[in-house]
């Protein structure tokens, strides 16, 4: 009788072993097997990160196999069990894989097809256009879109973490507690005797070192010594952790009623302001977004107070960009003075505070929260919902969604864009010319980082997509590119995310923009965030004291009483300490541990992209010796896979 060799991997995380009954089926062209129980006498199966192999023997030849079937029964308690792969040795001596990384719980069952990535066109047979369906109509039951907040994108239908479907959960719910990590940023930090003193004032800006002293690092520390400096505050739009702001001043905004008189002082080129702009000289930060909005009121016993400011920068004749006009709020006034350089220095110093608390909030709301966490998870959602696990698309992004919708449902459970190409982003805003600008590492760094993302999406893509009409006739990928559209994007043109996709070209930019968003665009934003945000008065959270009216009444005493209190700072400092923190046993770009391609041309050009990436990683090393200010934030070797912090 045939007799096949089963080999069965169990996952190495927390919890994956299993001691419940497995039983394995066999469907083939010529038949199906009996249920066969996998078992060893004496022998403790399916443990924790072991891989168990099994003789199956059947009564007749069963032919090519197409599906294996699992079926997991309870042996004593119900025990989730994480299935890696399995391994068909046949007959006939072929080896055949069945990739999974999946969770199989209660007594559930799984069935599962070999590894070859294919199209729903290459899908002939019957049984396997029929397991194709099925899959995505029972995702579709699991994976629901749900309005979060009006005005946002679509997200994950789940009111906590434990909601959500087992195999998008985090390992170990723990490692995502933010409420613990909290508290163990505070004892790392040494900051739990402040946590309480809210309303409690800070005396001077030397105070602020009471929780900053004990954690000091390169670039925080740089930031406490220079954070007054017009240089550093320039500095912070181009590499700072929200770096997606600036842009090309083409013509002076008639709200910013600025003057060469007003700041002839910064000028360098003995030219009017106007003949700077039309040189490519001047660049603004407009905040225009929080213009009328009111103020968080959960502490009835502290006033905050918010800005939209305005704020011009000028490229010096060092190429260093630095401020030169500040209005903090949109509309001209007696009330709303243009702050400028040669101003009294308290009076300058509020309002680039100012500044740095509008850019802390459009950071944390806009570049981070909107344009990286939730439209990473649109792109999860709709990949689970329209794209079964054979699709060659959902093996190529599996592993850039990776705990993005269990992270958000965490953040909407107890905390709380556009679609571009990165150049033509960079383009937009007039930023593009590193002659111009060369100081720009963000820019830099991801346009390396991007170019390699889009040369392996355009490689696999060609493995599987022979031409533009493949592209266009694979409804599974447009259904998927229409769910992101339609509800994740809210069907709106101005987001400008397609409805469909027509060519290979426009397919590999499109991956290359989930890609990178997930991870290079996530890890500009994210892990910088402790450098940049620990000195309190360079990114105040919030602020206890309305924006100035008036030139010459700004003192130091009125400085501290608006930044914030102790306890605030506290909090503060333990988020972003605890945000910038890689997960344990994180993924980086390129790493691929779980291998749902099998085939050959899929792995080779995943190690050319491995190779590019290294060589991404020495480029950047070699620009950052003997840096002052390296800029590391997209080295390939600190870029997670996916927005999983």
């Amino acid at each position: 009788m045939p007799s096949y060799t089963v080999t069965v991997a169990t996952g190495s995380q927390w919890f994956a072993g299993t001691d419940d009954y497995i039983y394995l089926s066999l469907v083939g062209s010529a038949g199906c097997s009996e249920k066969h129980l996998l078992d060893k006498a004496f022998y403790n199966d399916f443990e924790r990160g072991a891989v168990d192999s099994y003789d199956v023997t059947v009564d007749e030849e069963l032919g090519e196999i197409h599906l294996i079937r699992i079926e997991k029964r309870k042996y004593w308690l119900h025990d989730d069990w994480y299935l890696k792969y399995i391994t068909l040795k046949t007959p006939h001596g072929d080896y055949i894989e069945f990739p999974c990384y999946r969770w199989i719980t209660g007594e559930g069952e799984i069935v599962l097809r070999d590894g070859r990535a294919k199209l729903a066109r290459d899908d002939q047979i019957h049984i396997l256009k029929q397991h194709r369906r099925k899959e995505l109509e029972t995702r579709q039951k699991q994976y629901r879109w749900l309005e979060w907040n009006p005005g946002f994108p679509l997200s994950i239908d789940a009111r906590c973490h434990k909601d959500l479907p087992r195999d998008i959960q985090f390992d170990s719910e723990k490692g995502v507690d933010f409420v613990l990590n909290y508290s163990k940023a505070m004892e790392n930090l040494f900051i739990n005797r402040f946590m309480h003193m809210f309303q409690s004032s800070w005396h001077d800006f030397a105070d602020f070192e009471k929780i900053f002293v004990k954690i000091s690092n390169t670039i925080s520390e740089r930031v406490m010594n220079h954070w007054q400096e017009d240089l550093m505050f320039g500095y912070q739009f181009l590499n700072g952790c929200n770096p997606v702001l600036i842009q090309r001043c083409t013509q002076l905004p008639a709200k910013l009623p600025v003057t060469t008189e007003m700041v002839e002082c910064s000028l360098e080129r003995q030219l009017s302001l106007e003949q700077e702009v039309q040189e490519g000289n001047i660049f603004v930060v407009d905040y225009e977004l929080l213009d009328g909005i009111d103020a968080n009121k959960t502490d009835p016993c502290t006033h905050q107070f918010l800005a939209a400011p305005i704020c011009l920068l000028y490229k010096n004749l060092a190429n260093k960009i630095v401020p030169i006009a500040i209005q903090l709020n949109q509309i001209p006034g007696e009330e709303n003075p243009i702050f400028l350089p040669s101003d009294a220095k308290y009076d300058w110093l509020l309002a680039k505070i100012w500044v740095r608390s509008s850019d802390f909030h459009i950071h944390q709301t806009i570049t981070h929260l909107l344009r990286t966490h939730l439209v990473s998870e649109v792109f999860g959602i709709a990949m689970y919902r329209q794209l079964p696990a054979v699709h060659p698309i959902f093996k190529l992004l599996v592993a850039h969604v990776r705990f993005t919708i269990a992270i958000n449902t965490k953040a909407r459970e107890q905390l709380i864009c556009e679609y571009g190409l990165f150049d033509k982003a960079i383009k937009a805003r007039g930023m593009d010319s590193a002659q111009d600008i060369p100081y720009y590492f963000y820019r830099d760094d991801g346009l390396l980082v991007w170019e390699a993302i889009l040369t392996f999406t355009a490689e696999v893509v060609g493995i599987y997509y022979e031409s533009d009409q493949v592209v266009e006739e694979d409804q599974e990928l447009q259904d998927f590119v229409r769910d992101v559209y339609v509800y994740g994007m809210r069907g709106r043109k101005a987001s400008g995310f397609p409805k469909s996709i027509r060519s290979r070209e426009k397919l590999s930019e499109y991956l290359t923009v989930v890609i990178f968003t997930a991870s290079a665009q996530h890890a500009a934003v994210n892990f910088g965030q402790y450098d940049w945000c620990s000195w309190i008065p360079n990114a105040p959270p919030t602020m206890r004291a309305p924006p100035p009216t008036a030139k010459g009444v700004v003192t130091i005493e009125q400085i501290v009483d608006t930044l914030p209190d102790r306890g605030r700072s506290c909090w503060h400092l333990g988020a972003v300490w605890a945000l910038s923190q890689f997960q344990e046993n994180e993924l980086f770009l390129g790493m691929y541990p779980e291998e749902h391609f099998i085939e050959k041309p899929v792995k080779e050009a995943m190690a050319r992209f491995r190779k590019s990436l290294e060589a991404i990683v020495s480029v950047i090393a070699e620009r950052n010796k003997n840096k002052k200010l390296p800029y590391y934030y997209l080295s390939p070797d600190r870029i997670p896979n996916s927005v999983a912090v």
